[in-house]
């Protein structure tokens, strides 16, 4: 005799924890956040002592540059000067992505992820975010973010795209916020 039980399917891991989702970052240890802190406050002193070295040589060229310049000509050194505080404030700032529909919007920059949803409103700072999830689909033109945290929980958005060719376009730019500001594990 045959024995008849009902077929039943392994569920896969990734349908109850998004951490065995290939591609998606584990949560970092506490140490290796510590450490990675200090590495970036010895790049940021370093970068301080490297612009006061470029400023010195700065004011030394504008000496030089008045005793040959006219009245009527401006000053190269100091419009090197401008275009190096310049420079800084760009790298400050960073890339950003925006987008939003009627309903929704997402904002990406160097403080972290903003979602909202009419006045619902969820703020995610880089360090909470433990992987995003993009998708798009085949035929409609629904953007949709999934953000998973270190503390396993998910929360997802979605934004309605003008054009399907505005996709791939969104995808890009969040791809060149992500690669500046999220660090893999």
């Amino acid at each position: 005799m045959e024995r008849i039980d009902p077929i039943i399917q392994p569920v896969p891991a990734a349908g109850t924890d998004p951490g065995y989702i290939p591609g998606l970052m584990a949560p970092r240890l506490v140490e290796e956040a510590d450490a990675a802190k200090d590495d970036a406050a010895k790049d940021v002193a370093e970068e301080a002592a490297d612009e006061e070295v470029t400023e010195e040589v700065a004011d030394e060229a504008p000496a030089e540059a008045t005793e040959e310049a006219n009245d009527d000509e401006p000053d190269e050194a100091v419009s090197l000067k401008k275009d190096a505080s310049e420079d800084a404030a760009a790298d400050e700032d960073g890339p950003v992505f925006e987008v939003s529909d009627r309903r929704a919007s997402m904002t990406a920059d160097r403080t972290g992820i903003r979602l909202t949803l009419d006045e619902e409103k969820a703020e995610f700072g880089w360090d909470e975010i433990g992987a995003v999830e993009v998708e798009t689909p085949r035929f409609g033109r629904r953007f949709t973010v999934t953000l998973h945290t270190t503390g396993r929980r998910h929360y997802q958005s979605e934004v309605d795209a003008p054009s399907r060719s505005s996709l791939k376009e969104w995808t890009a730019e969040l791809d060149v916020v992500l690669d500046a500001y999220f660090e893999e594990a």
